[in-house]
This record gives C-alpha cells, structure tokens and sequence, in this order.
C-alpha cells in the first residue's frame, strides 16, 4: 500500500475536531473582546473583566454608571443577541445541508425567511409593538414550512427531497409576493423604511428583553438536532441506503426539518433576514472538522456566533450611520459562493 493510501492514524479525527473547536471558539472570543471594545464608548478588556466578576460576586464594580449600563444594557445584549443568531443560522445550514445532500443548500431553503418577512411586515403594516412584530416574524417562519412540508408529503411521485425543495422555493416564491404586496401598500414615511430596514437585518435595536425568546428556541432546536447527530449521518446517505440501515426516513426528516427551522425562525424574528450565514460557515466548519455531525454541529453553532459577531461589529463601526447585516453578509458570501460553485463544477467534470 503507498503512503498516499494509507489510512490515517486512530486519533486524527480528535485531533483535528479539538484544533477545529478551538479554532472557532478562539474566533468567538475575538468577535467578544473586538465587540466590547470598539464603538462610540469603547470599553476596555480590563473593564469589562471587572464589571463581569463584580456583577458575579454581587460587589459594586467602580466603574463609572455610563460603563455599566453599556456593558449590560446595550452592548452586552446586542453581543449574545449575534452569538446565538449566528449560531442559529450556521447549525440549521448545515442540518439542511445534510439532509438534502446539496452543499448549496442555505436555511431559508424551505420558507422560513420568506414566511418570518411577511410576518414581520404585517406586524410593522398594522403598527404593532417589537413583541408583536416578533412573534408574528416566528410564527410565519414556523406556519411556512410546515405548509412546504404539508404540500410535499401530499406530493407522493418522484423524489420526497427534490418535491420538498422545489415546494419550498415555489411557497417561498408566493410569500414574496406577500412581502412585495405589503411594502406596496405601507405608508412611505414611516411603514417602508421599517419593514426595508427590517428586511435587509440589523440587531440595532436589541435589548435584555429579547434575549429569552431567541435563546430558547435556538438551545431546544440545536439540542434536538445535536441529539440526531448520527441518524444525520445516515441520512446523508441516499434514500434507500439509510431505509436499509433500519431508519424511518419520514419521521426523522420530519424532526430535522422542525429542529432547523424553529432555530431559524428564532433568529429572523429577533434579527431580520440575514443570508450566507447559513451558506458560508458550515462549510468553512465541515472543512475544519469534517463532515460527522457530532463534530460539525457544536463547531458550526460556535464558528457561526463568532462570525456574525465580528459582522454586528463591522456593522455598527464601519460607516457613521449602521449598515445593515444582510448587506455585509452578502458582500463576503458572494466571493465564496462563486468559489464554492467553480470547486463543485471541478467535482462534476
């Protein structure tokens, strides 16, 4: 056997999953350090370190009142906000990305990012409040696929996967004619600029309050699909082959699909759509660590947090007024989408 095809060394998948972890949370550590120092009222590591140890041990901390009120107020919430929707977005990508065996394949593949914009539209149409305009952006995002999944289980010819997509891709289709629709009709002076300042994602306006309902659904959904981890792997198989391994394709489908989504949904609803997220950064963590899913979700979850932390912080400190996540998003995903799609021709020829 030559040294090209000889296998590899036991311990090298733990070896490269812990340099790969560690890698992405040192990423993450950067995306908190460079957020809480960088903006109008800059915030030193040291001071940050005090407030937190303070806020611990429930001693006063010494620091001026407009420093702590930054760090836990405004800054602070804004930081876990990006960590959990990065976070969101990255482990439902690559749980679509497994199940649908298409490395092009992003969270919004099935709806749930056009289903949360008209939700989120028609709450900022009738006027209603940031919890309403939220809670009707997740329930739209939820109430999507499950129509997508509802008119693609009634669909039984052909391929379950292919029809689920391209029912996705139609119902996403007709929910953006909704969004169109509303922004037609919205006031120009007030409802537009607020449903197009929504649309394109920003996590300007976060605060502690809306920290809960994203962190919730985002743990329950990413535990849910962590816990599948190996059934994900088989389901990366074709059809017929994870049948012949004894899995109930239908069913597990079914809880992969609800899992990505209920984590998606949360992070449009509390962020706006942000696009790439979901594309970029599962590859770049099935890059690092491979494809196994127990090795890929917790790498994703951490890689994701980390990168759109460092976005939010371009974000907010880039220009005088703040640019919107969806547009830097996409400014760096396109270059690596372009890459991605010349590779995968490479691979076909």
């Amino acid at each position: 056997m030559s040294e090209a095809a000889a296998p590899a060394p036991a311990g090298t998948g733990a070896v490269r999953f812990v340099s790969g972890l560690g890698l992405a949370t040192l990423l993450l550590l950067a995306g908190i350090m460079l957020a809480f120092s960088v903006g109008r009222f800059p915030v030193s590591l040291a001071d940050l370190g005090l407030a937190l140890w303070s806020r611990l041990v429930g001693q006063p901390s010494g620091l001026a009142p407009a420093a702590e009120a930054v760090i836990f107020n405004i800054r602070g919430p804004r930081v876990i906000a990006a960590i959990l929707c990065g976070a969101a977005l990255a482990v439902a990508g690559a749980a679509f990305q497994g199940l649908f065996r298409n490395p092009l394949v992003s969270p919004d593949i099935l709806g749930a990012s056009s289903g949360a914009a008209l939700g989120a539209v028609i709450g900022i149409y009738f006027s209603l409040g940031i919890f309403g305009i939220q809670s009707l952006a997740f329930a739209g995002g939820l109430l999507a696929v499950a129509l997508v999944y509802l008119i693609g289980s009634a669909v039984r010819s052909g391929d379950a996967v292919l029809v689920l997509v391209l029912t996705g891709v139609v119902i996403g289709s007709l929910l953006g004619a909704g969004v169109g629709l509303m922004k037609y009709l919205a006031d120009p002076y007030n409802q537009l600029p607020a449903m197009t300042f929504w649309l394109l994602g920003s996590l300007s306006g976060t605060d502690r309050s809306d920290l809960l309902p994203l962190f919730g659904p985002v743990l329950a959904g990413t535990l849910v699909l962590f816990a599948l981890r190996w059934r994900m792997n088989v389901m990366s198989l074709p059809e017929e082959e994870a049948r012949s391994l004894g899995l109930a394709t239908g069913r597990l489908r079914i809880a992969i699909v609800a899992a990505a989504t209920l984590v998606t949904a949360a992070s449009v609803a509390a962020a706006g759509v942000i696009g790439w997220v979901g594309l970029i950064v599962p590859h770049l963590a099935r890059f690092i660590v491979g494809p196994d899913f127990g090795r890929l979700i917790p790498t994703a979850a951490i890689m994701g947090g980390g990168y759109l932390l460092l976005i939010d912080t371009l974000a907010r400190s880039a220009a005088q007024v703040e640019i919107p996540l969806g547009i830097l998003t996409a400014v760096i995903g396109t270059p690596f989408f372009i890459w991605l799609l010349v590779n995968a021709r490479k691979s076909w020829t």
